[in-house]
């Protein structure tokens, strides 16, 4: 994994735990039992190009089935 896909999944994991209010490494665990640290990989090219507030609000979305 190259770095900048490693310091993009560290920003939206470190963002998301801020945007709900819990720590970090919750998030982590959270992220990958959803696995939404393979989708961040295998769609890197899509979502690290998102805006910080519609990342949040995809994750919120995804991590509640599509319905936020």
């Amino acid at each position: 994994m190259d770095m900048s896909r490693l310091s993009f999944k560290a920003f939206c994991i470190e963002n998301y735990a801020q945007h709900i209010g819990k720590p970090s490494n919750e998030v982590y665990d959270l992220f990958a039992r959803e696995q939404l640290l393979g989708l961040l990989d295998s769609d890197y090219e899509d979502l690290h190009g998102m805006g910080l507030e519609y990342l949040m609000q995809f994750f919120d979305e995804y991590l509640n089935g599509g319905a936020a």
